[in-house]
């Protein structure tokens, strides 16, 4: 016998084969305030469309739990939520919402990864900020747009503690960016050595290397597909959508 899970389970209730198709409710109609306050997201829907609204704020929390008073994302949160959107047959498309400092640089490029790998449409808007591995978040929706406000960080791999001052060290962090850059390129209009000179520029931040983009030079430069607001982002989704459901 199939087992349901109540309305404020964290994760939307998959339907199974004993379900009676019109007894089934449409996930966006169902009470998810327990799912924004612990993972930042809801349901919502057009029509007979339904899409996930994911945000992802703060810094990438990897490994080590950070400080209470920083605002985080949590990757083992993230993680299994990305696997049921993609599975959940109810759930037709993926918007995200970035406003993130960077953080964790493997907790950042597993969820992006999961991202770029869903089967259904998937739609990034960058709002404030998409920094450092934001960006690999921002590229790896299908179609990703930033608010003509917000801005885009692109820096070298950095570490915090202590650091040993080897060549094996030093090898290990350029093998890091490598992972980032080629993820960026790969989902993305920009070329690697476009990428490779806003990552090493060292005439625009004072205390730092790299470059910050606003909205339309990121999209001028490739990395970015466009300047729009959350009505363009919501209407390119749906669009998508609509084209998949004739194509499949």
């Amino acid at each position: 016998m199939c087992e349901n899970k109540n309305q404020s389970d964290e994760f939307v209730r998959n339907p199974c084969e004993e379900d009676d198709p019109q007894n089934v409710e449409n996930p966006a109609d169902e009470k998810h305030f327990e799912q924004i306050e612990d993972s930042g997201s809801i349901l919502t829907s057009r029509g007979d469309n339904v899409i996930h609204c994911l945000t992802i704020i703060g810094q990438i929390e990897g490994h080590y739990i950070l400080p209470q008073n920083n605002k985080t994302t949590k990757y083992e949160h993230v993680i299994p939520l990305l696997v049921s959107i993609d599975e959940d047959p109810r759930i037709d498309g993926l918007l995200i919402l970035l406003n993130t400092v960077g953080g964790d640089v493997e907790a950042g490029l597993a969820i992006a990864e999961l991202i770029s790998g869903m089967r259904k449409p998937t739609v990034s808007i960058v709002l404030g900020g998409g920094h450092s591995i934001g960006i690999p978040l921002a590229v790896a929706a299908k179609r990703s747009f930033i608010a003509k406000s917000a801005s885009m960080t692109a820096h070298p791999v950095r570490s915090t503690g202590l650091t040993i001052g080897v060549p094996q060290t030093f090898e290990y962090y350029q093998r890091m960016q490598d992972r980032i850059t080629n993820f960026v390129v790969d989902n993305s209009k920009i070329s690697k050595e476009d990428y490779t000179a806003l990552v090493m520029n060292t005439g625009e931040l004072v205390m730092d290397v790299g470059t910050i983009l606003d909205g339309q030079r990121a999209v001028d430069l490739g990395l970015v597909d466009s300047v729009g607001t959350l009505t363009d982002a919501t209407d390119c989704l749906y669009a998508m959508i609509d084209e998949s459901k004739k194509t499949s």
